[in-house]
C-alpha cells in the first residue's frame, strides 16, 4: 500500500497515512478539520527477490552534469523549508 501525506487545513498538522489507491481520508484524525493531500516525491523503486538490484542500470548524472544525489538533497531542503515556513505561520497565529 502506498503512503500518502496530508495537511489539515484547520490545525495545519502534516502527517502520513497508509491506505490503498481507491480510498481516501477526508477528516483530520486530530481535530476533524478538512484535509488536503500533499504532493510528495516518489520513493525509490525496490524489487524484492533474486535478480533485482537497486544499483543495476543506475546512472550517476542526469545528462546535465548534476548528480541524482545532489538533486535529491535540493528537493529535501525545499520540502523542509516549506514545513518550517508553515510552522512559523502557525505559531504566529497563536
Amino acid at each position: 500500500m502506498p503512503t500518502y501525506e496530508y495537511r489539515c487545513l484547520k490545525c495545519k498538522r502534516i502527517f502520513e497515512i497508509f491506505h490503498n489507491v481507491f480510498s481516501s481520508i477526508r477528516k483530520c484524525p486530530h481535530c476533524g478539520g478538512r484535509l488536503e493531500k500533499l504532493i510528495t516525491p516518489n520513493a525509490g523503486l525496490i524489487f524484492k527477490g533474486s535478480g533485482f538490484y537497486q544499483t543495476d542500470y543506475k546512472r550517476n548524472s542526469d545528462g546535465n552534469g548534476e548528480s541524482k544525489e545532489k538533486k535529491e538533497e535540493v528537493e529535501d531542503k525545499k520540502k523542509m523549508d516549506v514545513v518550517k515556513e508553515e510552522k512559523n505561520l502557525a505559531s504566529k497565529k497563536e
